[in-house]
């Protein structure tokens, strides 16, 4: 079972070129990045292998990005369902293009927020 720890770990080992801090506040796991947005990561603690990463950059438009696989069942029409991914917006979601698993899909999904910020 993947633990806020092992992704803890996985961005600051691998991701250490774009983050400046992670931290844990409570259950979530907090990514501050070098260009002072941040990457919140949630890991259910009451549905097994539930979780969420969800990115707010701090441009004018307040832009989100978040790959979560709650089955929240205003997007059980897209592809991956219950895996959707919010691409610049919470209120519209479309077919997830990262891994399922917890671990492959936060390398993924770090892989896309490097591609953004770099």
């Amino acid at each position: 079972m993947s633990t806020i720890e092992d992704i803890k770990r996985i961005a600051e080992v691998e991701f250490s070129d774009i983050i400046s801090n992670a931290y844990q506040i409570d259950y979530k796991l907090r990514i501050t990045l070098r260009n002072n947005s941040f990457i919140d990561v949630y890991l259910s603690r009451t549905l097994t292998g539930k979780f969420g990463f969800h990115w707010e950059c701090r441009d004018k438009k307040r832009t989100i990005y978040r790959y979560d696989n709650f089955p929240d069942k205003k997007w059980r029409h897209v592809a991956t369902f219950p895996h959707h991914f919010h691409n610049g917006s919470q209120n519209t979601a479309e077919a997830s293009p990262f891994p399922r698993t917890i671990i492959d899909g936060f390398r993924a999904f770090m892989e896309f927020v490097r591609n953004k910020v770099g």
